[in-house]
């Protein structure tokens, strides 16, 4: 007999960020998660860490009469019933660039983190051996170091974290600026310093994209071997996006949502264009970020590598992506959103269930790193992470740093991402815009 679902428990968690700058502004001082705690009646916890906002955590209670009492091997028929419950408010759709408005899909994350986890933990086995056809494929996964152009934290007077007696480079400068080509080399060395970074991507729609394509070019020179790619997110025209990628094309190994919907045109439109013109692959986490919307980006030839991060996919559904990606002669991906290391965890553990050829996965941990929420986080180290071999997740609450992160969160006054916030500081009346980069006001 199998233990069943004793108690389910909901923590929003908040931790530190830096000024990062992307399309939709700056990042704010702190981010917001969510965690998931499922204890069996044999006394095990599993847990899953999700984005929060008001309609999750709302969500996740509702979902509780439908997990507590059920047998932890029952993971497929507990996950069903919660998504025909959460079906009943209708198809949700991906939000525009990176404010994602959808409740459910993260719901049955959470949930199915923390079923596996237990599930894992009962059978003595990974995660990683679960997932998918064919389970674990790799004792490793590579990860990319994930650059950001840096605002000033000083020009603003919001509490953003600060280097307390650094251990190394990367803790000196990650909370600094860093607008020049320069300076992300800088970023780039310190954290190959630390974590053995052998690819690279930096997030753009920030500065003009002929300034951010010299940051490209001062990167290959100091890393030559490196794969290196670009994500403005697209906010640039097609136009504009062939024009400043074109002339560093031979530098990267992809290039990331470089263009999106235009005028009367969608985004897999003009990224099929997009590849036509310049031969350049493409990866995206915003043209086909459900299956649906992957089916249409496939046949319009749009786009090379998705970018499936499993807390927009579930974790069964990335892998579902990668196995798709597999038969169809695709490369899989996963995109990262800031978080804590339960999130490094699962996506770990479904990037090493992706058969075939993947790229090396984004993650923001760097930015986060020291902040745990588990008592041994996973590592980085010679640009990879191993796979547990542990059962379940592989890692094991922290209670006292969970309680500290859950403080923080209640001394917020704040359930979700506001990337507008910081940017008043730079520009008064800072908006978004999908098609301005965030410093071209």
């Amino acid at each position: 007999m199998f233990p069943k679902i004793k108690s389910m428990k909901v923590v929003p968690v908040a931790g530190y960020d830096g000024f990062l700058l992307n399309l939709s502004g700056g990042h704010a001082p702190y981010f917001i998660r969510c965690v998931v705690i499922l204890e069996d009646t044999a006394g095990n916890k599993g847990v899953g860490e999700i984005p929060s906002s008001a309609g999750i955590l709302s969500g996740l209670a509702k979902c509780r009469v439908l997990v507590e009492g059920s047998p932890i091997n029952n993971v497929k028929q507990t996950l069903n019933q919660v998504r025909l419950m959460l079906a009943k408010n209708g198809r949700e759709e991906r939000g525009r660039q990176t404010f994602d408005l959808r409740v459910a899909v993260h719901v049955i994350t959470g949930i199915e983190s923390a079923l596996l986890d237990l599930y894992g933990q009962a059978l003595q086995l990974p995660v990683a051996d679960l997932l998918g056809q064919y389970g674990r494929q790799r004792d490793q996964v590579d990860v990319l170091g994930y650059l950001f152009l840096l605002g000033d934290p000083g020009k603003t007077d919001l509490p953003y974290i600060q280097a307390k007696n650094p251990q190394d480079r990367w803790d000196e400068i990650r909370y600094q600026e860093a607008l020049t080509p320069d300076a992300v080399v800088d970023l780039a060395k310190a954290a190959y310093e630390r974590y053995g970074f052998k690819d690279f991507k930096l997030k753009g729609g920030v500065l003009s994209g002929e300034d951010e394509a010299d940051c490209i070019r001062a990167l290959h020179d100091a890393f030559p071997d490196a794969r290196l790619t670009l994500d403005p997110n697209g906010a640039w025209k097609l136009d504009d996006a062939v024009r400043i990628l074109e002339p560093i094309k031979h530098l990267l190994s992809y290039a990331e949502d470089p263009c999106g919907q235009e005028e009367s045109y969608s985004g897999r439109e003009t990224m099929a264009e997009f590849k036509k013109r310049t031969g350049l692959a493409t990866a995206t986490n915003m043209i086909a970020t459900d299956f649906k919307q992957l089916q249409y980006a496939v046949q319009l030839n749009a786009v090379d590598i998705p970018l499936a991060d499993c807390h927009f996919w579930t974790m069964q559904g990335a892998v579902k992506v990668g196995e798709l990606c597999h038969e169809w002669g695709m490369t899989w991906g996963s995109h990262s959103n800031n978080h804590f290391d339960i999130s490094l965890a699962m996506m770990t553990h479904v990037a090493a269930a992706c058969p075939g050829d993947i790229t090396a996965i984004d993650t923001h941990w760097i930015w986060q790193d020291g902040q745990r929420i588990t008592k041994a986080p996973l590592r980085i180290s010679d640009g990879k992470l191993t796979v547990p071999t542990t059962p379940g997740l592989g890692v094991v609450l922290d209670e006292d740093r969970l309680q500290a992160a859950h403080n923080l969160y209640n001394s917020l006054g704040a359930t979700q991402r506001n990337d507008s916030m910081a940017m008043q500081f730079l520009i008064p009346g800072w908006e978004f815009d999908p098609k301005r980069p965030a410093l071209m006001r």
